[in-house]
């Protein structure tokens, strides 16, 4: 079975990894924040050209199925359910998402954040959220936070988003995994 390092397309994913890695966990600590407590539900790249999305929506089907096509927020964006799981600290994440270049430039394409699922009341998700986090971590000048609602064409459930960033990576909440935002979208 194929993995991310031997897919010609996926190459400079499979090498950006540790460096995501050690930046997850270096904000994971700024923020107070135990990873391995939560449920990790997918992890998603950011790139600043469509052919750079291409080569890796074609690097992703060959180690992974394309379960959703959609628009969010004027762009197009990919999920894939891969074969193999990617470890990634504790995680084994088999959810990834490939958003096409929107009009924010990333500092690195790659890699770029988290999400984390965190069942419960949607109305309380920042507050929970907020929560895990140390007061300490959220007041460094470099962290800054911010709420949205991102929502596809026929999705029914309700999808309030936090994210937590340093400005080189993002860890993100919702009430949901994409699975099933993506069942949400097919039920009458």
């Amino acid at each position: 079975m194929l993995s991310l390092d031997c897919v010609e397309e996926l190459k400079d994913l499979a090498e950006d990894l540790p460096r995501f890695e050690l930046a997850l966990n270096q904000l994971a600590q700024a923020l107070g924040l135990s990873l391995s407590q939560l449920e990790a539900d997918h992890i998603s790249v950011r790139c600043h050209q469509n052919t750079t999305a291409e080569r890796w929506k074609k690097g992703f089907s060959q180690i992974g199925a394309l379960f959703s096509e959609n628009q969010i927020n004027g762009r197009a964006i990919c999920l894939f359910e891969l074969r193999q799981p990617l470890k990634l600290g504790n995680w084994q994440l088999s959810v990834i998402e490939l958003p096409w270049p929107g009009n924010k430039l990333y500092r690195h394409e790659g890699w770029e954040h988290v999400e984390i699922v965190l069942r419960g009341d949607v109305n309380s998700l920042g507050a929970r959220a907020l929560a895990l986090l140390s007061d300490e971590g959220l007041a460094q000048p470099n962290i800054s936070i911010k709420s949205s609602s991102p929502r596809g064409e026929h999705e029914r459930l309700p999808n309030p988003t936090l994210a937590v960033t340093d400005g080189k990576i993002t860890i993100k909440f919702h009430p949901w995994s994409l699975k099933e935002i993506v069942a949400s979208e097919q039920s009458d």
